[in-house]
C-alpha cells in the first residue's frame, strides 16, 4: 500500500468522528450540531492540540496528508453550497412583503455599513500584502452581514417553530438577506482576484450571464432529469454530481471561487422532482457526516488562538459588537418600524443574527483568496461562533409563551415533516 495513502486512512476517521462527537456533545446543550463540528475542527488545530501535544497533532495530521484532506473537504463544500441553493426557493423572494423586504434590507446594509467602517480601522493591521482597500473592505462588511440560512432553519426545526409566524417570516428574511449576501461577496471575490474595478465588472457580468444561462436551461434540465429519474435515480445522482462540479469549474474558470457555481447549479436545479429529492438526501447523507468535516479541520488548522497577541483581542471584541449591534440591531429596528410588537422584532433580530457555517463557508473562502489574513480569520470565526450559539437560548427568552414564536398544538398532523429539513 503506498506511503501516501496511509496517513489519510488515519486522518480521516480521526476529523470525522472528532466531529461527530462534537455535534452530539453541543445538541445536549441545545446548541445546533455545526457549534460542536466547527469547535472540534479548531481543538484539531494548533489551538489546542497543536498546543497541547504538537507531536500527536503530525502524527494525526502530519503536513503531507492535508492537500489530501483539503481537497475532499473543498469538495464536500461544493456539494453543501449545492444543496444550500437547491434549498433556497428563489420563488418566495418575487412574493416578499414589505415587511420582509425592509426587514432584510436593514439587516443587511447596516452591519455592511458600520463593517465597513470597522474595515478601515482594521485595514492597516490585518489586511494582507498587496490587497486593495476596497474588496478588503467589501469582503469584511458582507461577513459581517450574513445570516446562516441552514442553520436558521436547523434552530427552527429542532424548536418546532418552522410554520410558526415567526419562522416563516424569518426565513423568508434569511432567504433574501443570503440571496443578496452572495452577490455582493461575488463582487468583493471578483475584485480582490482581478485587482481593478473594470476586470472585477468583467468578472462579475460574466458570473451574472453564467447564472442566467442556468436559470433559461433550468427546462431543459428539468426534462433531462425526469427522462433520467424514469431509468435509475444513481443517473439523476450522477447528473447532479456532474452539473454541480461543471459549474464550479466554470466559475472558477470566470475568476469567482468553485463554492459559487455549486451555489447557483443548486439554486437553478428543478424542485419538486422525487428522484432530485432523493439524490439531494444521498448526497447529503454523504457529504455532511463524512467530507464536511474535512472543511472544518481545514479551517481549525488556521485558526490559532495563541497566535494573537493581546492587543489584537480587542479587535475581536469590536468586531463581535459591530456584528451584533449591526445584524440584531437592524433586523430588529425594521421590524419595529414596520410595525410590529418589541418581543416580534426582537425574536427576528435574534434569528437575523445567527450566522454559523455559512460565515464559516464565506471566512473560508475569504482566507483561499487572500482577501483575510489568518488572525482575522480566527477573530471572525470567535465571533460566528459566539453569535451561533448565543441564537438558541436568547430566543427561548425573547419568545417566552407568545403564540406566535411556539411550536403548533400536538394534535397537527404526525406525518408532516419540516418543509425543508435544515441541512446544519
Amino acid at each position: 500500500m503506498s506511503d501516501a495513502l496511509l496517513p489519510v486512512l488515519l486522518a480521516v476517521p480521526v476529523v470525522v468522528l472528532a466531529c461527530q462527537a462534537g455535534g452530539r456533545a453541543v445538541r445536549l446543550l441545545g446548541q445546533p450540531p455545526v457549534i460542536g463540528e466547527i469547535l472540534a475542527g479548531i481543538l484539531l488545530g494548533p489551538s489546542l492540540l497543536g498546543w497541547l501535544a504538537p507531536t500527536v497533532q503530525q502524527y494525526l495530521l502530519p503536513p503531507s496528508v492535508l492537500p489530501v484532506t483539503s481537497t475532499l473537504g473543498t469538495l464536500g463544500l461544493l456539494a453543501f453550497l449545492f444543496l444550500i441553493g437547491l434549498e433556497l426557493d428563489l420563488r418566495s423572494l418575487r412574493s416578499t412583503r414589505s415587511a420582509v423586504a425592509a426587514v432584510s434590507l436593514t439587516g443587511l446594509l447596516l452591519p455592511m455599513a458600520l463593517g465597513a467602517a470597522l474595515a478601515a480601522a482594521l485595514y492597516p493591521h490585518f489586511a494582507p500584502d498587496g490587497v486593495g482597500r476596497l474588496p478588503f473592505t467589501l469582503f469584511v462588511a458582507v461577513a459581517l452581514s450574513i445570516t446562516a440560512f441552514p442553520v436558521l432553519a436547523r434552530i427552527l426545526a429542532d424548536r418546532g417553530l418552522e410554520t410558526t409566524p415567526l419562522g416563516t417570516f424569518a426565513l423568508a428574511c434569511a432567504a433574501t438577506d443570503d440571496a443578496l449576501a452572495w452577490c455582493l461577496l461575488t463582487a468583493a471575490i471578483a475584485l480582490a482576484s482581478t485587482g481593478t474595478a473594470l476586470s472585477a465588472l468583467a468578472t462579475f457580468a460574466l458570473t451574472a450571464a453564467f447564472a442566467i444561462g442556468l436559470t433559461l436551461i433550468r427546462p431543459l434540465l428539468r426534462t433531462l432529469l425526469e427522462r433520467a429519474g424514469r431509468t435509475s435515480d444513481e443517473l439523476v445522482l450522477a447528473l447532479l454530481f456532474a452539473g454541480l462540479c461543471l459549474s464550479a469549474y466554470t466559475t472558477d474558470q470566470i475568476g469567482v471561487h468553485p463554492a459559487f457555481g455549486a451555489f447557483l447549479f443548486g439554486a437553478a436545479a428543478p424542485r419538486g422532482l422525487p428522484a432530485v429529492e432523493r439524490s439531494a438526501a444521498r448526497i447529503r447523507a454523504v457529504v455532511l457526516p463524512l467530507l464536511l468535516p474535512l472543511f472544518f479541520v481545514d479551517a481549525g488548522l488556521h485558526t490559532d488562538f495563541s497566535a494573537l497577541p493581546a492587543g489584537q483581542w480587542g479587535w475581536g471584541a469590536a468586531i463581535l459588537a459591530v456584528a451584533v449591534v449591526g445584524k440584531w440591531g437592524g433586523a430588529a429596528g425594521a421590524a419595529r418600524l414596520t410595525g410590529s410588537d418589541w418581543r416580534w422584532s426582537a425574536a427576528v433580530g435574534t434569528l437575523m443574527n445567527c450566522r454559523g457555517l455559512t460565515e464559516l463557508v464565506v471566512l473560508g473562502i475569504g482566507l483561499q483568496t487572500g482577501v483575510i489574513t489568518e488572525p482575522l480569520f480566527t477573530l471572525l470565526v470567535i465571533m460566528t461562533v459566539i453569535t451561533t450559539a448565543a441564537t438558541g437560548p436568547i430566543l427561548r427568552r425573547v419568545a417566552g409563551d407568545d403564540p406566535r414564536m411556539t411550536p403548533p398544538a400536538p394534535h397537527d398532523d404526525p406525518e408532516r415533516a419540516p418543509a425543508r429539513m435544515a441541512i446544519r
